[in-house]
C-alpha cells in the first residue's frame, strides 16, 4: 500500500528523512481493526517524528500521521482517535503514563490503511466530509480540551489565542467564538490576521502588541517567542494553557508575575475519546467546520509537509486517498 513514512532521522533537515512509497499492508492483531483511510491531516508531530523527537532509529521505518477518517472493516464511516492507551487503562486517556500516539510505537495514518485499536474508533457524523473529520482528532480536539476542559471558559469570557494561522489556533478561534467567548488573536502575518477575523476573531493584532485589556485565558502553543506576552496579557487569577512550543521550549519563567497575580499555568495534551465524541457532536449540531488550507493526494505528502514546516498554512493540510 502507498504510505508516507520516516525512513531515517535528520534533526536539522527533517524532510530529507521522508519517503513516499509502498509499505506492507497492516496485519490483524487481537483487539485491533483495519481502517481504510479516506483522508488524513498533517500535524507538527509528523515533523517532530522526522526530527527524531519521540522516536528512535530502531523504530524506523515508521508511517507518519495521527489523524484520519475512513471506513472500518464493517463498512462504517469512522474517525480515528490517535491516543493509544495501554492494555487495561480505564482513566483519562491523556493521563495514561504508558500511552503513545499513532506513528510513535505503531504505524500512523498517512497510508491507504491503518491498524488501530477497536476502542479508538468513533462514528463519523454523515454531515461531516472525510476531509473535515480528518482535521479533528489532534488540532481541534486539543483546542477543545484547552478551552473547555482545562481553562473551563464560559460564554462572556475573553481569550487570547497566540499565533493565528496554525491548526490548533484556527480551531481555538472557531470553537471559542461558537461558544460565545470574546476572541483576540495575534500573528506576525497581516494575511493571517485578516483570515482570523474572517473566522470570527473580534481582534487580531501584531504579535507582541499591547492588548486593549486583560484576558481570562491565553491559548499558547508557540512557547518561547510568546510566553512573556501571554503572561502580561492575563488578568489576575487568569490562566495560560499550553500544548506545545513551536518556537522553543524554554521561555523566561517570570515567576514574580505568576505568583503575585496568582496566575495558573496549565499543560494540555490532546484529548480523550469521549471529548472527541463531544466535539463531533458539536460540529454536527452547529454546522461549525474546520478551516482547510489545502487538500493534496497522499502521493504529494512531501509538498504538504514542506508547507507545514515553513509555517505557510492557514488551517489544516489534508491528504486524501
Amino acid at each position: 500500500m502507498l504510505a508516507a513514512y520516516a525512513h531515517r532521522i535528520v534533526p536539522n533537515d527533517p524532510l530529507s528523512g521522508l519517503a513516499v512509497g509502498e509499505r506492507p499492508s497492516p496485519t490483524t492483531r487481537d483487539g485491533w481493526t483495519t481502517v481504510t483511510v479516506k483522508a488524513a491531516s498533517l500535524n507538527h508531530h509528523d515533523l517532530w517524528t522526522l526530527r527524531g523527537v519521540g522516536i528512535t532509529e530502531d523504530k524506523l521505518p515508521m508511517i507518519l500521521g495521527g489523524d484520519a477518517a475512513g471506513i472500518d472493516e464493517d463498512g462504517n464511516e469512522v474517525v480515528v482517535h490517535s491516543v493509544v492507551c495501554s492494555d487495561g487503562w480505564t482513566g483519562d486517556d491523556t493521563l495514561d503514563p504508558k500511552r503513545s500516539l499513532l506513528s510513535e510505537v505503531y504505524d500512523g495514518t498517512l497510508a491507504e490503511q491503518v491498524l488501530v485499536p477497536r476502542r479508538n474508533l468513533v462514528s463519523k457524523p454523515a454531515s461531516l466530509s472525510f476531509e473535515e473529520a480528518a482535521c479533528l482528532p489532534t488540532a481541534w480536539l486539543t483546542a477543545y480540551r484547552m478551552l473547555f476542559v482545562q481553562a473551563r471558559l464560559r460564554p462572556g469570557s475573553t481569550v487570547l489565542v497566540q499565533g493565528a494561522g496554525g491548526g490548533v489556533s484556527t480551531a481555538a478561534i472557531s470553537l471559542a467564538k461558537a461558544a460565545g467567548l470574546t476572541v483576540w488573536t495575534t500573528s506576525r502575518s497581516e494575511s493571517k490576521r485578516v483570515a482570523a477575523l474572517a473566522l470570527g476573531a473580534d481582534l487580531a493584532v501584531e504579535s507582541g502588541a499591547r492588548m486593549p485589556g486583560k484576558v481570562d485565558a491565553v491559548i499558547d502553543n508557540v512557547g518561547q517567542a510568546t510566553w512573556g506576552h501571554s503572561l502580561r496579557s492575563l488578568r489576575p487569577g487568569g490562566s495560560i494553557i499550553t500544548c506545545g512550543a513551536t518556537s522553543g521550549p524554554n521561555p523566561p519563567a517570570d515567576l514574580n508575575r505568576v505568583f503575585f497575580l496568582q496566575l495558573r499555568v496549565i499543560g494540555s495534551t490532546m484529548g480523550t475519546k469521549d471529548e472527541l465524541v463531544q466535539l463531533l457532536s458539536l460540529l454536527d449540531s452547529t454546522g461549525l467546520r474546520p478551516q482547510i488550507d489545502c487538500v493534496l493526494p497522499l502521493s504529494d505528502a512531501a509538498t504538504g509537509l514542506k508547507k507545514l514546516d515553513a509555517g505557510d498554512v492557514q488551517g489544516k493540510i489534508v491528504l486524501t486517498n
